[in-house]
């Protein structure tokens, strides 16, 4: 599915059943990340959102605990693709302009919680994943793009398998 520049198209929404099944998707969606992609997740507290992270952190090889950058404001997963992970929930969006995103993206892949503090012009190539609380275990996610490799990694997206199975 393309969009005209500039217009958002929506994802499939997946479910996912626990935290685990939210790891997994993470970790399906891994293997297709380049350096300079930026994945904006949204949603509430407890959403999911760090869950997804250590999926994807796993996806990439990377080991070790993963945890809410929400004091630290980054955490760094070195390796050959490197992954960053920022916490903007302390920040107002007058103070996301000072922290040198664009920097961030040279370096590796970029995942933002509270991702919509960014400036429009920074989450306009992104992937934007919209996390919802359907229960006490249950999570809706649903991705959208506008434009460059925000679209193409929708597509991915699209294409995962129900769930983030590997084959498992």
């Amino acid at each position: 599915m393309s969009a005209a520049p500039g217009e958002a198209t929506a994802g499939a929404r997946r479910l996912t059943r626990s935290a685990a099944e939210t790891e997994r998707l993470g970790e399906a969606l891994a293997p297709g990340l380049a350096e300079g992609d930026l994945l904006v997740l949204t949603g509430p507290l407890g959403a999911g959102k760090t869950r997804f992270v250590a999926g994807l952190a796993r996806g990439m090889g990377k080991s070790g605990r993963v945890r809410s950058p929400t004091f630290t404001l980054l955490h760094e997963y070195g390796g050959h693709l490197p992954l960053l992970h920022l916490d903007l929930y302390r920040l107002e969006r007058a103070e996301v302009e000072g922290l040198g995103l664009e920097e961030s993206l040279e370096r590796g892949v970029v995942v933002v919680e509270w991702g919509e503090r960014l400036p429009a012009h920074l989450r306009a190539p992104a992937l934007t994943l919209e996390f919802e609380i359907v229960s006490e275990r249950e999570r809706a996610i649903v991705a959208h793009a506008s434009r460059g490799r925000g679209g193409e990694l929708l597509a991915l997206w699209q294409a995962l398998p129900p769930g983030g199975a590997l084959g498992t």
